[in-house]
């Protein structure tokens, strides 16, 4: 059964937990988090606070390593549905949106609205259709390629350079939200008169707050709107959306990794600040502009591992 443990760490804990799981990162931006990790079939999210939240199977065993717990409980199965989704939900025909790469350094922004009719919801899972986060990369990029040919999407992509021109007028939030909204407005277009029965959000921010942000958006969708975390786990139409999303900023990362000449990581671990450095080094702000996101911590750290060489 599935556990979660809380643990309360130092600054200096948080530190060495960053470095000892960034062979486990996951490419996932929680807000005000340092990190998410996953070992095994446990997830380690890392808040800024120093809260640490542990949640799998061994969510006991691999906290009992960093500290006492301040909480602990038998989380609910993932099958159990909210009830602010209406009956069913998951045989339903649902738009469903994610995004990919918000937490890494190099690389794009990538975010995907999927519509799964409720004739076609059955046939994709048979397909293994899940969580993007149980498949490997090379089975996402497959996957991704079939999916595409099946069921009706819109794929926006906010390569770097046009990031870090946005960033200064959109934080993190608003600009998911921004895409968010896009790419479910320009599916709906293209399917109209057809109408999904729901629209779900892999949630990101509090849905207040993500309310506030897309009134300042040209075309607001705010009609048959639910969010909820882990969304995949809810509709299929999400787990496709997800998996889109995924492969092309895996598609992406291959593409910077060839034209620059040196493999780009995904994350925003030690091993960005080094590549970013050697970015640096071949070309200076001006070539990292067009690969990486500006605003991360990353940028100064790979300025100063450049300097000392």
């Amino acid at each position: 059964m599935s556990q979660t443990q809380v643990i309360k760490v130092t600054k200096d804990t948080i530190k060495k937990m960053n470095s000892f799981y960034e062979k486990h990162r996951l490419n996932r931006h929680v807000p005000y988090s340092d990190f998410v990790a996953k070992v095994g079939n446990t997830t380690i999210t890392a808040y800024t606070s120093g809260k640490i939240v542990f949640q799998g199977p061994d969510a006991e065993k691999i906290a009992a390593k960093w500290g006492q717990p301040t909480q602990s409980k038998q989380s609910a199965s993932p099958s159990k549905k909210s009830s602010t989704l209406p009956a069913n939900f998951s045989q339903l025909s649902v738009l469903g949106s994610d995004e990919v790469g918000n937490g890494s350094y190099f690389g794009p922004v990538t975010v995907c609205a999927a519509y799964v009719d409720k004739t076609m919801v059955t046939k994709l899972k048979a397909l293994g259709v899940r969580d993007s986060k149980e498949l490997t990369d090379p089975q996402i990029v497959q996957l991704s390629s079939v999916i595409k040919e099946l069921i009706p999407y819109k794929l926006l992509i906010v390569e770097p350079e046009k990031y870090n021109q946005i960033q200064p007028k959109y934080n993190a939030v608003h600009m998911k939200v921004a895409l968010h909204n896009q790419a479910i407005h320009l599916l709906l277009n293209e399917l109209a008169p057809t109408k999904p029965e729901a629209i779900l959000i892999d949630q990101f921010t509090p849905e207040a707050n993500y309310k506030k942000y897309v009134r300042n958006e040209q075309n607001q969708v705010s009609e048959k709107l639910y969010f909820i975390t882990k969304g995949e786990q809810y509709h299929v139409a999400v787990a496709a959306a997800s998996i889109i999303s995924r492969a092309a900023f895996l598609e992406e990362l291959d593409k910077e990794s060839k034209e620059l000449g040196m493999k780009v990581p995904s994350g925003a671990g030690a091993t960005s600040d080094k590549v970013a450095a050697n970015v640096l080094a071949k070309g200076g702000m001006e070539l990292l502009s067009k690969y990486v996101k500006l605003h991360f911590a990353n940028t100064e750290k790979a300025k100063k591992i450049a300097a000392k060489r």
